[in-house]
């Protein structure tokens, strides 16, 4: 198998289930109180900072960029698949959204006030993590504050099948806290917070504040 085939293979399933996921998700939030409180957090600690662009990575159909919108941010999406951002777009057409891979994040340094990666680095496999967090460091602005949400638990599964029962090929890679806070400091941000939670989401999710050091 070639080093990124995960990559061809999350592209294109996502762009199969786009229409089905988005349908699925759309209301997640109305029932994830403490996701809904992250996210308000988020928003605080980026207007504390001074405010300006922050970007949504693996923004998926861009519900989490409207919810982030509407608390008064000025973010854009960027997500590996055509198809989810089709669904974006057209679910929200005032809001900006772009094609582009977390793994080769096309953004100027320091260009972000804050970035947040909500539930979508959980197909990255491990040997390429560090590579993804070391672009969020490059990318967001010094003192900026990053918002990580990701599956909790200790195993990787081959997901064949989902959002409405169309075909997928993906690998959904759970993590530990401990673990992943370990990743986020080896790559420049310094932890501040951090909870799990159970939501339409995820039976076990975890949520990460970071802010990049210098």
């Amino acid at each position: 198998m070639d080093a990124d085939d995960w990559l061809t293979d999350t592209r294109t399933s996502y762009d199969t289930v786009a229409v089905s996921y988005a349908d699925l998700v759309r209301d997640f939030l109305a029932s994830a109180p403490y996701e809904r409180a992250a996210l308000a957090l988020f928003a605080e600690l980026v207007r504390a900072t001074g405010g300006g662009p922050v970007a949504d990575v693996g923004c998926g159909t861009g519900r989490i960029t409207a919810h982030l919108h509407e608390l008064g941010l000025d973010v854009f999406g960027i997500d590996l698949s055509p198809g989810m951002l089709a669904v974006a777009r057209r679910d929200n057409p005032d809001l900006r959204f772009e094609v582009g891979s977390m793994t080769d994040l096309d953004l100027a340094d320091g260009s972000v006030a804050g970035l947040i990666a909500w539930y979508s680095l959980i197909h990255v496999p491990d040997e390429r993590l560090g590579q993804v967090l070391a672009h969020f460091h490059r990318v967001v602005r010094p003192g900026g504050p990053l918002l990580v949400g990701f599956h909790v638990g200790d195993e990787t599964t081959l997901k064949t099948e989902g959002y409405g029962g169309h075909p997928m090929r993906v690998h959904v890679h759970r993590r530990r806290p401990a673990r992943m806070t370990s990743w986020l400091r080896d790559n420049g941000f310094a932890v501040e917070a951090e909870m799990t939670v159970t939501s339409p989401e995820s039976k076990l999710g975890g949520i990460i504040f970071g802010r990049r050091m210098p």
